[in-house]
């Protein structure tokens, strides 16, 4: 084969690829291969391009044996590896490899064996408490009247913390599957917001908690499924409320902004607790990431919230923006836009 037609041949690959010779030497490679590997490849021996131990070793049965093989290419990134699968195919005396990028499908299979992980993990503590006082009440504390109580009193807390973990497990699941389906209905999301407000004002008395709202007096309308943005609405307040600390003022927001992408409506929520470090912030939406797991599970919470508002607000064609500043609160804010 010519080197024109090697040239075309490995253009038209939708894959990266390059043709390493008898000489051991790449021949030839195409565009994707060079953003993967680095310009100036082709001529160089492939040791010094691919220096990976088992992509050599499948490279040397290709062209040794003349048999397919295959090996994983990991490249080191700044939040995730990039990983290929590397085949290198005998092709008459030369190897044509091949790179499929594997990175999205194994970061998917890492979430999926980490969320059954903490979702057994947020199970079982509960579960082996109750079975415990179970075991308890039916033994040396049959006859104790205040023990049973206490006993009681906890195993009813535990049982409603696994009513909320499958409860928002099942919200979760939910939006997920909606998350490509744009709601079609407009919608006052003013409105929506004063009502989740005012029915956490209870809870705000209980906490000497001052809710503030502003900009919720004037109609709304933006394109919106109503019990996915109540639901925006009543975990951040309810976040600020449990977390801003007591005698203290919690913000609501509704603010109009104008951004390169068109008009956007903005729900803030600003408390006055005690900050976040900045290392928390990128991961404050992630499934079951607690800065404080012990405070956060004593408050009733199960680590999806903010998971749960993310995806609402990609299902909406927003943003979730999370600013904070240690000692001087924080403020959740959800973009949304307007048309």
């Amino acid at each position: 084969m010519d080197q024109d037609t090697l040239n075309e041949v490995l253009a038209g690959l939708p894959l990266p690829a390059l043709m390493i010779g008898a000489d051991e030497r790449i021949s030839g490679c195409n565009a994707a291969a060079q953003a993967l590997l680095g310009a100036g490849i082709i001529g160089r021996h492939h040791a010094f391009v691919l220096r990976q131990p088992d992509v050599l070793s499948a490279i040397s049965t290709a062209l040794r044996s003349r048999l397919l093989a295959e090996a994983r290419h990991v490249i080191p990134g700044p939040s995730h590896e990039v990983i290929h699968r590397v085949t290198a195919a005998p092709v008459g005396r030369a190897v044509l490899c091949t790179f499929e990028d594997l990175s999205d499908r194994e970061q998917m299979d890492t979430m999926r064996r980490d969320f059954v992980a903490n979702v057994s993990h947020e199970l079982r503590t509960p579960l082996t408490s109750v079975l415990g006082f179970i075991e308890t009440l039916r033994g040396p504390a049959r006859e104790d009247a205040s023990a049973r109580d206490r006993f009681l009193a906890i195993m009813q807390t535990e049982a409603e913390r696994m009513v909320r973990l499958v409860r928002d497990l099942s919200h979760l699941s939910k939006v997920e599957a909606q998350e490509r389906q744009r709601p079609t209905d407009r919608h006052d999301v003013a409105r929506l917001i004063f009502s989740a407000a005012q029915s956490l004002r209870p809870m705000a008395d209980a906490a000497h908690v001052r809710l503030v709202l502003t900009g919720l007096d004037q109609p709304v309308e933006i394109l919106a499924d109503p019990d996915q943005i109540t639901q925006i609405a009543t975990n951040l307040i309810e976040n600020a409320i449990k977390y801003g600390g007591s005698g203290k003022e919690v913000q609501v927001t509704l603010s109009h902004e104008s951004t390169p992408r068109g008009p956007k409506v903005r729900l803030a929520v600003k408390d006055q607790g005690e900050g976040i470090d900045s290392f928390h912030l990128p991961r404050l939406a992630e499934r079951f990431y607690r800065i404080d797991g012990h405070r956060s599970r004593e408050k009733g919470g199960t680590g999806l919230g903010l998971a749960i508002v993310k995806h609402i607000a990609h299902r909406h064609r927003g943003r979730l923006v999370i600013d904070s500043v240690p000692g001087q609160g924080s403020t959740f804010a959800v973009v949304l836009p307007e048309n």
